[in-house]
This record gives structure tokens, sequence and C-alpha cells, in this order.
């Protein structure tokens, strides 16, 4: 179901939104890696259903990850860069049901 270095988002817990690398598949958990708070070490385990699929996989960390090759926490922080900066800012221009943005009413 879910491939070495596919980029997944949480939808449920305190990490909800956040962008994650899945390293392993064991039954119906998989094992989740973001470079900062979650490291190869310590990696996040997970319901797969308590997590958004995307159709990107970052193929240089699924390659290594599959051949057991060397990689560091820093691998993962890079290839999820792009996601943190999209995240971050779509939730800056989320708007309300009045139609003010959150900068704009001084919620930021």
């Amino acid at each position: 179901m879910f491939a070495l270095g596919q980029v997944v988002f949480s939808k449920y817990g305190r990490d909800k939104g956040k962008a994650f690398i899945v390293t392993a598949e064991e039954g119906e958990f998989i094992y989740l890696v973001d470079g900062r708070l979650r490291t190869l070490a310590k990696p996040k385990k997970k319901k797969a259903k308590h997590v958004q699929i995307t159709y990107h996989i970052d193929n240089e960390i699924g390659e290594k990850l599959g051949l057991k090759k060397y990689l560091n926490d820093a691998d993962f922080r890079k290839a999820l860069r792009v996601y943190d900066k999209d995240y971050r800012s779509l939730s800056d221009n989320l708007t309300d049901l009045s139609g003010e943005t959150a900068e704009k009413k001084g919620e930021c």
C-alpha cells in the first residue's frame, strides 16, 4: 500500500498536517520520519488510516531505504522542506467564514 520514500501527511494527533516520509510498513502500521522530531533512530509509528497519502515518492530516499544504504536526518529534512513551506503559506492565508484572513484579524 505504501512505498518506501513516499510522502504522507498526518491527519490526526498533535502532528496533524505535518509531512513525513514512510520508512517502513508493518501490518496496519507505518513508520514515519521527518528528520527533526522524528528521526531515523526514533521513527513515528502510526496507523496507516491516520495519514493522507500523496503520490509523491522521493526516489533517492526510497532507493537508499530499499538497499539499506546510509541516510541521515538531513536527507529527510531536505526532501520535506518544500512541503513545510507550502503548508505554512497555506495556513497563513486561510480565511474564516467572514472572509477575513487570520492576518487581518491580528490572530497570527
